[in-house]
């Protein structure tokens, strides 16, 4: 299946499940600065979404992904995802059907990709969308297959709330990242107490309010590396006072400095 060189659009997306194959793959290249947004929608077939270049993030029921340059998420067959995504990006897409392969994860996850996954789903993606069954195609599929399933996970998930006095003070952090009010303050703009939001947001994410504060500051320090910020700037767009503050929140979250982080992605291109 030829690369797309434009994305789709909501009236004219591709539909997997409409091809009659138990693995199709497709692959999307804007060169220049865009911008993608794909609303909510489901497919039968589990879809393995790799960015060789570039940045995205995807929100699958209740969880926010950001996946950074060589690593992937997987979406379970049925799940209901967004994706969106700005500026150059290349990326590729394996759609599996669910009955294929027990191995393959039963929730959304992300993954760093090997390069030999990058390889076998770069050169999948040009096959013909109805390869001959049986044939040397249908063969490497079936190793990307293998691929997929051993893939090792990786932390790059946010968990999402879904009661909507929380929705509300992340879409206020998302839009201002760089406001480093306190918890009580956050509270007080929802309308709760402090107690209620440490209990809320503890029952609907599993996480404290500052270790959620502190992994959204991590994908999204992530997604804007990834699309060529510097780590000053994006210390100062996350409202860190110095740039070691910053690199230490990093490190802290992913055993890496930023640095460190994206050059292993770039390192294999």
């Amino acid at each position: 299946m030829p690369i797309l060189n434009d994305p789709p659009t909501q009236s004219d997306r591709f539909d997997p499940d409409d091809v009659r194959r138990p693995i199709v793959t497709v692959g999307i290249a804007i060169a220049e600065v865009g911008k993608i947004e794909i609303d909510f929608h489901r497919h039968r077939k589990g879809q393995f979404l790799l960015v060789q270049q570039g940045a995205l993030s995807c929100e699958v029921e209740e969880g926010l992904w950001i996946v950074p340059p060589r690593s992937a998420v997987w979406i379970p067959g049925g799940a209901l995802h967004a994706v969106k995504a700005s500026g150059a990006l290349e990326g590729y897409n394996a759609f599996v059907d669910p009955d294929l392969d027990v191995r393959l994860p039963k929730i959304c996850c992300a993954v760093a990709a090997t390069p030999l996954l990058r390889e076998l789903l770069i050169r999948s993606a040009t096959l013909p969308a109805l390869y001959e069954e049986g044939s040397a195609e249908a063969r490497l599929v079936m190793v990307l297959l293998d691929e997929i399933a051993s893939a090792r996970a990786e932390d790059l998930h946010l968990p999402m709330p879904s009661d909507k006095r929380l929705r509300r003070i992340v879409e206020l952090m998302i839009d201002a990242p760089a406001d480093r009010a306190t918890m009580d303050v956050w509270a007080r703009r929802a309308g709760l107490s402090e107690r209620s939001l440490a209990r809320l947001i503890a029952r609907e994410t599993g996480m404290s309010f500052s270790r959620w504060r502190q992994q959204l500051g991590v994908m999204l320090a992530v997604k804007w590396l990834a699309g060529g910020a510097s780590i000053k700037q994006v210390a100062n767009d996350l409202g860190y006072e110095s740039i070691p503050s910053f690199v230490t929140m990093f490190r802290k979250a992913t055993g890496v400095s930023p640095g460190r982080y994206m050059a292993e992605r770039h390192a294999v291109r």
